[in-house]
């Protein structure tokens, strides 16, 4: 049976505040300017000002959620084909951003 309403509210730990915030922080800076992507922006910053907010919990909309989650996903994609074709040391630095990527949507965004 399908829920009928979804809680958007999410109890970030510190690390997962400053993860999120960084990846946020870059993805703005990259679409930033380009109105192609004036939505994804938007959304993007309204998620920093919230998390930059120290409200406990975060409390996203729908679309934010999905968005978030959606780049979430893509940016652990890129993570793992990059690592597959890495070397030792460069496998070592992605392997812990695979994990904290990886751990984030496991805890916040599965199901």
């Amino acid at each position: 049976m399908k829920k009928l309403f979804t809680n958007y509210n999410f109890e970030f730990d510190k690390s997962e505040k400053r993860l999120i915030s960084t990846f946020l922080k870059q993805s703005l800076k990259q679409i930033e300017g380009d109105n192609k992507f004036f939505a994804e922006s938007k959304s993007f910053q309204s998620i920093l000002d919230k998390i930059n907010s120290n409200e406990n919990p975060v409390k996203l909309t729908k679309d934010e959620r999905t968005r978030l989650k959606y780049q979430i996903e893509n940016n652990l994609k890129f993570l793992q084909k990059r690592m597959s074709k890495a070397w030792f040391i460069k496998k070592w630095l992605y392997k812990s951003m695979l994990i904290q990527y990886n751990r984030l949507l496991e805890n916040h965004f599965k199901g």
